[in-house]
């Protein structure tokens, strides 16, 4: 019995261990490492990354000779010739064919050597887009990771605002009951925490729409038992970005593997108009081949009579045919293209413009690139100098509340003035906390950019 009890809770706690791994509570760090070992996109650029490793392989294996062999079994019926007498004969036969062949290319205007070349860099291209896609991976993680962050954080203003609500609801139910203010008061106050409320829902369900799509992206069946650390974030009012956007952009062109990419792409389409121009190259081969047969019909000469002069034939076994009728040979082929339909021609051009498109999504990329540090430069800038203001507006704020709501509760002011004076500070705190949070992902994108890991602490 006590067997069966321990088989049983082993296997609930085997069949509970995705959820309990899932219950952990995770760093920003887990998060991105996660994704980058499970999100689908990096699966499938990993295998396009492989694909083009075995394209350079096949660039590589090129170079080899060709060898190919082949074997024929033939029935003959009927009138058959026998090569031995040199005469024909009405009978059945049987043939065997063995043929070993290839060939080695020596000089084709270096086309496997550029296409050798073009695959190298293609790879390349390829790794650095694998990089690329784990880097927008894990930025967009960081992103979701601290939207999440910043809806707990609304979540608790939001929450504050209610408990106060609430409370003040209990104390001015006691002076109505007293007869020291109006129901009406009361009346506000509660259709005040009913709106605070529906504001505190709403917020709740972002924070759950937070945790839906950092799931999806970290590829989990569902956000369920999901939890993330909150660490301590604290912002420096006298923050100063280091560097400019000329400085981080000059960082960043060396460094990102989108531009590496376009880079890598521009070269392997200038091995690609190697390859065409090899094309009015003439090629030369070598071609090497063994073969050797049987046929039954065969019958070998012994002797010739030299009275008659006729020949006098035995059994060929098919051993001695073997051997005896083997063949070997080499030769040399050389190819000069003449006129082919202007199809060199085409694949030339067609590689120049090749050139030309690389070149401009070079140019695209390094403009975007500088685009998006401009825009991440000016958006960090710019909520840093809204954070500083909405921190002074809401330690001022702050005052003005606690001042209405003392001025309140001795009746000098109405539960109208009150209401507005905690709208306030909730707007002020909501406007602080998404300022903050814009601040931060704003100076990590820079980071980013920078080549720093995503890092909160």
């Amino acid at each position: 019995m006590k067997k069966i009890l321990i088989l049983i809770l082993t296997c609930l706690f085997i069949s509970q261990g995705p959820l309990f791994s899932q219950q952990k509570v995770w760093s920003l760090e887990d998060c991105i490492r996660y994704a980058i070992e499970n999100n689908l996109q990096i699966k499938q650029q990993n295998i396009q990354t492989k694909v083009q490793k075995n394209s350079l392989d096949l660039a590589k294996l090129n170079l080899l000779p060709t060898l190919n062999g082949s074997a024929s079994d033939n029935f003959s019926f009927g009138r058959t010739f026998d090569q031995s007498t040199f005469s024909y004969s009405n009978r059945n036969g049987q043939s065997n064919n063995f043929y070993l062949g290839g060939s080695l290319n020596i000089f084709n205007g270096l086309q496997n050597f550029n296409s050798i070349k073009k695959n190298k860099y293609q790879l390349l291209a390829s790794e650095q887009d694998l990089q690329s896609i784990k880097d927008n991976i894990a930025l967009n993680v960081a992103l979701d990771y601290l939207q999440i962050l910043l809806n707990k954080e609304l979540v608790n203003v939001n929450s504050n605002q209610v408990q106060i609500t609430q409370q003040q609801i209990t104390k001015t139910k006691k002076l109505v009951d007293a007869g020291s203010v109006a129901r009406g008061n009361l009346l506000q106050i509660e259709a005040q925490a009913a709106q605070e409320e529906v504001s505190l829902i709403t917020v709740e369900n972002q924070l759950e729409t937070s945790y839906l799509n950092i799931s999806q992206l970290l590829e989990l069946k569902t956000p369920q038992g999901f939890e993330v650390v909150v660490p301590a974030i604290s912002i420096d009012t006298n923050a100063v970005i280091a560097g400019n956007i000329d400085e981080i952009f000059s960082n960043a062109e060396g460094i990102r593997p989108e531009v590496k990419s376009s880079e890598y792409n521009l070269t392997a389409s200038q091995y690609d108009l190697k390859i065409a121009q090899g094309g009015r190259s003439p090629h030369i081969s070598m071609s090497h081949s063994f073969s050797t047969g049987y046929v039954s019909t065969t019958r070998k000469v012994l002797s010739v009579d030299p009275v008659t002069f006729q020949t006098i034939t035995g059994p060929y076994s098919f051993n001695s045919q073997i051997n005896d009728n083997v063949t070997y040979g080499v030769g040399f082929t050389m190819n000069i293209p003449i006129l082919n339909g202007w199809q060199v021609n085409k694949r030339i051009s067609n590689s120049r413009l090749a050139i030309q498109n690389s070149q401009y999504v070079l140019e695209g990329t390094k403009k975007t690139l500088y685009k998006n540090i401009q825009q991440a430069y000016t958006d960090a800038m710019a909520a840093l100098k809204k954070y500083n203001a909405s921190l002074i507006a809401v330690v001022s704020t702050e005052e003005s509340f606690r001042y209405t709501e003392q001025k309140f509760n001795v009746g000098m002011v109405t539960s109208v003035d009150y209401n507005a004076a905690k709208t306030q500070l909730l707007i002020a705190q909501s406007d602080m906390a998404q300022a903050k949070y814009e601040f931060i992902f704003k100076t990590k994108v820079l980071d980013f950019y920078k080549g720093l890991p995503l890092k909160l602490n």
